[in-house]
């Protein structure tokens, strides 16, 4: 006799979710902060939504979205798997990864997964047989209109076994409250045909949340309570004036000796003719702190004669050279803004080393590397002369009040170049630090 497991949904489904799975809203909006099981609940609800229609031997399809292909493979195509594998339907399906693509071995039903880099790409697309969409991480789209184009491309492919194609829409709400996403999700409150949900990490009921993550978490609210309110309560705490909490830049008189340093990470923020030069040298230990060692800094304003990167390179060279012969530690990684051209072609002329160039993106999303950081108490600064301008510049560091009421807020571009060489290396070690923007990637 064949055994049949029973998988009751109420053991993996969250309370606080009953009213979400069974909505018959056509959009559903699920927000919350980081933990707060919003995309895994989706994820089952649309593997359970699959296995009925296969259990029919009928032949349907789910199309899963996020904002840049990028992202598809270790996000929303990895959640669909799990959702899987939680019902034990695993075997059921061939995972497929160019193009990323999970089909049902019988059925040959599938889940699509796009990237919404250009939405009018998708509008020839003829999948057909559609029964469900899935926005993840809508906050990252560009604006509303992306799913106003999107979204008829797959409604009027709608499968026959279904009366209509539920949209879902998972995030986690930006800080800035001026954000489209916010002011577009307020406008749908009291539209009949949207349910919109709200989370937290405190709507575990089933005891999910380790305790390692609680105490991670307790780590954000004890340090950082207002970072701790966006990040895991989900909430708009809005911008304020300065841009970080400067008592969690941490000085220390001396290096702690139980946390010895393991790499080296060098960034650099270039100028010209009137712009300064940083190169910033911080200490990644075995506890996974980030120290700033050393700063060297040159500023051109008020000099007769200002120093081309020929005379540059010699100086930052020499820096370099001076940190490693004092840490001993291997570097990491040298880190530089990928638009500058001249000082990373003077430094392969002259010494050989090339410089790995950062990618910037919106001035938020970057500072929101380093308020990661700070809010789980990990930056730390040795006190000394040569670091001052460091603190200085970031306790001056500040949005422009005429654009913080807007979803592209900007900051001050004055005496802000140790703050860009920071967010730098912030963000190019992201994955050594275990951080990522508004969250936490276990590190160890």
């Amino acid at each position: 006799m064949t055994s049949v497991t029973t998988i009751k949904t109420s053991e993996l489904i969250q309370p606080h979710f009953k009213t979400l799975w069974n909505t018959n809203a056509s959009y559903i909006i699920a927000r919350g902060g980081r933990g707060s099981f919003k995309s895994s609940t989706i994820s089952m609800k649309l593997a359970m939504m699959m296995k009925k229609q296969t259990q029919m031997n009928h032949k349907v399809n789910i199309v899963c979205l996020r904002e840049n292909a990028t992202y598809l493979r270790d996000s929303v195509y990895d959640q669909i798997s799990w959702a899987l594998s939680m019902f034990n339907m695993t075997d059921e399906y061939v995972f497929r990864t160019s193009p990323l693509r999970i089909v049902h071995r019988r059925t040959r039903s599938a889940f699509y997964f796009y990237g919404v880099d250009d939405p009018f790409k998708l509008k020839s697309n003829t999948i057909g047989n559609v029964i469900a969409l899935w926005y993840e991480e809508a906050a990252n789209f560009k604006s509303p209109e992306v799913f106003d184009q999107t979204n008829p491309t797959f409604i009027r492919q709608k499968s026959k076994w279904v009366d209509y194609v539920p949209v879902y829409y998972s995030y986690n709400p930006p800080k800035n409250p001026y954000e489209w996403i916010n002011e577009w999700v307020d406008d749908k409150r009291g539209d009949d045909d949207y349910f919109i949900d709200t989370s937290t990490y405190l709507d575990d009921k089933l005891g999910v949340t380790s305790p390692q993550q609680l105490k991670l978490i307790e780590r954000y609210k004890e340090n950082d309570y207002d970072y701790y309110r966006y990040l895991y309560l989900g909430e708009a705490v809005g911008l304020g004036t300065n841009v970080y909490n400067m008592n969690l830049f941490h000085p220390l008189e001396e290096l702690p000796s139980d946390d010895p340093i393991q790499h080296i990470a060098y960034a650099v923020d270039a100028g010209h003719i009137n712009s300064a030069t940083t190169c910033l040298a911080g200490g990644i230990t075995a506890k996974n702190n980030l120290i700033l060692l050393n700063t060297y800094y040159y500023s051109p304003m008020n000099q007769s004669y200002k120093k081309a990167p020929s005379d540059l390179v010699p100086e930052v060279y020499k820096f370099i050279q001076e940190i490693d012969e004092q840490y001993q530690a291997p570097t990491l990684k040298r880190t530089i803004d990928s638009a500058e051209g001249a000082l990373r072609n003077e430094f392969i002329k002259e010494t050989g080393i090339r410089w790995h160039g950062v990618v910037k993106s919106d001035e938020a999303d970057m500072i929101d590397f380093v308020s990661n950081l700070l809010a789980q108490g990990r930056v730390y600064y040795l006190d000394i002369p040569e670091n001052q301008i460091f603190i200085q510049q970031h306790r001056q560091y500040q949005w422009d009040e005429k654009t913080i009421q807007s979803d592209k807020p900007k900051v001050i571009k004055e005496n802000d170049h140790t703050c860009d060489a920071f967010k730098y290396m912030v963000m190019d070690n992201a994955n050594t630090l275990g951080i990522k923007r508004g969250g936490f990637v276990q590190w160890m």
